[in-house]
């Protein structure tokens, strides 16, 4: 599999993969001595007035039938995570922030939260990250994923023993499912498609995100993600309402007369 070589077909993605990957590695770097509060860089990437890529807006599936989403399918903000179970950035927004955006958007409709496994710590990365997605093949993902975020999990490893434990913490039914499903083909294509796509963004460290075509890194501050949240959906709501009022100016086609032949109809008279 090649990292190297990022999906970058159009203008405003290349920019957003500069930012998101700069942005990424800024954001989640371990602060050097000294060092006080976030970067400058991920202030602004976090900022609701930085750019929005429509292109970006295309990443989000809004499958219904995907088991590692949260939220409606229609809802009009989307918020893909690109993570890494052994991330610890990743823990504290799975433990500290996201049970407040699922809470405040998730449940009245407004968010959609669509997971993406994206392993970038070795071999139990892989391991954790194909395992959550066999989990979601028996509706236990999310479960799982509280589980491997709780505090103190990741100290404790990703083993194939640790695998099976965290998986029967989480519900789910069928361990030798489970386990077959963690070392199957699908498994592999499934974790590999989602790392890919965090590749061709420019992600480079974990978490990063995409709400509605903006990009953030980074385990930002929950008022980062709620401002962001907030401003997506009032451009969502803003877009809806503009284009129904274009379709409600859109000329009517005018019904044929009496005397006219009407499109399929025989005229023979």
């Amino acid at each position: 599999m090649s990292r190297s070589k990022p999906i970058v077909l159009v203008s405003g993605v290349a920019v957003a993969a500069v930012l998101l990957g700069v942005v990424s590695y800024t954001a989640t770097r371990p602060a050097s001595p000294g060092a006080a509060g976030s970067s400058s860089v991920a202030e602004v990437s976090a900022d609701p007035s930085a750019g929005v890529y429509a292109e970006l807006e295309a990443y989000a599936r809004r499958d219904a039938s995907d088991k590692l989403a949260l939220g409606r399918a229609d809802a009009p903000v989307v918020l893909i995570e690109y993570a890494d179970f052994k991330c610890g950035y990743c823990g504290k927004f799975a433990r500290d922030t996201e049970p407040v955006l699922v809470e405040k958007y998730v449940d009245n409709g407004t968010l959609r939260i669509e997971w993406r496994n994206f392993p970038i710590f070795g071999e139990e990365s892989e391991a954790v990250a194909r395992a959550s997605w066999a989990a979601g093949q028996q509706g236990r993902f999310w479960e799982f994923h509280k589980a491997a975020y709780a505090e103190g999990a990741k100290e404790k490893g990703f083993g194939k023993d640790r695998l099976a434990a965290l998986a029967k913490e989480a519900g789910v039914s069928d361990a030798a499912r489970f386990a077959k499903d963690s070392e199957g083909a699908a498994a592999r294509a499934a974790v590999s498609a989602d790392q890919e796509q965090g590749y061709s963004l420019g992600a480079t460290s974990t978490p990063s995100f995409l709400i509605n075509g903006r990009p953030i890194a980074g385990a930002q501050p929950l008022e980062t993600f709620t401002e962001t949240i907030e401003a997506a959906a009032r451009a969502a709501k803003a877009a809806g309402a503009a284009k129904a009022a274009g379709a409600a100016k859109a000329p009517k086609t005018a019904e044929p007369t009496d005397g006219a032949t009407k499109p399929g109809s025989d005229s023979a008279r």
